[in-house]
């Protein structure tokens, strides 16, 4: 099954600065693919495009089965509920609890009822327990997020996806703000989650190493444009230096 296909799709700003430029890319459902190459190559308005979060204005984008920008709003909302995103910065209100930040993975697929119930008392703790002991922090459940650093703050956020449990799963730098150990362990987990439920995990990483590591596939962008669309074992020096001007060695080290 094929979990998206983006056929010639093209971004442009508003101001006029080209973000993506003729993307052709698919994947099938239980892939894992990391994103690199340096800042401001269109890795960001990629996974925006995957999380029909952005329309491209030039070419198609098909996710999982369905053309998004031809869905009534209620089929688009239904699509979404099943694309997980996972942020360099989490968008938490700073007196929100932990649990119902957890719990905001799901409001996408529940009633609107019960979605709005939640956020005024917590209809699970059990799931949102699980989903933070996964990361080491269930102990912070009952937490208010503003008394959180911004390394947990960034693993809340990754417990609100596996809470989720989408069939898409997007990571924008996910451990940007995890020491080495933590970002480790945290990819990990969300490969683990990919595995364990058959979604295709993508994600953007500036640490080339842990793209290497954890990810089978590695997409090289620059400028907008696919570099490189390679297993892990085939990405060399050489290419890595082509793509960052001759920065790969800072950033993989």
């Amino acid at each position: 099954m094929q979990a998206f296909a983006l056929d010639g799709a093209g971004v442009v700003h508003a101001n006029g600065q080209r973000a993506l430029a003729g993307i052709t890319l698919a994947a099938r459902a239980g892939e894992r693919i990391a994103l690199i190459g340096p800042s401001g190559a269109g890795k960001t308005t990629l996974l925006r495009v995957l999380g029909a979060a952005l329309r491209p204005g030039e070419g198609g984008a098909m996710l999982l089965g369905a053309d998004p920008w031809r869905l009534g709003a209620r089929e688009l909302r239904r699509l979404r509920a099943r694309i997980g995103t996972v942020h360099q910065a989490a968008p938490i209100p700073p007196r929100q609890r932990v649990v119902t930040a957890v719990l905001a993975g799901r409001l996408g697929q529940w009633p609107r009822w019960r979605a709005l119930l939640s956020l005024a008392w917590p209809l699970d703790t059990a799931g949102p327990r699980e989903a933070l002991a996964r990361l080491d922090l269930a102990d912070r459940l009952f937490d208010r997020c503003d008394r959180l650093s911004g390394g947990q703050l960034q693993r809340v956020g990754v417990a609100r996806v596996l809470y989720q449990r989408p069939a898409l799963l997007l990571a924008d730098e996910p451990v940007s703000a995890l020491d080495p150990a933590l970002a480790d362990a945290t990819l990990r987990v969300l490969a683990a989650q990919a595995e364990a439920t058959g979604a295709t995990l993508v994600a953007s990483l500036h640490a080339v190493e842990l793209a290497l590591r954890h990810f089978p596939r590695v997409i090289g962008l620059r400028d907008g444009r696919i570099a490189f669309d390679l297993p892990a074992a085939e990405v060399t020096p050489a290419r890595l230096a082509a793509l960052y001007g001759g920065e790969a060695g800072a950033r993989a080290a």
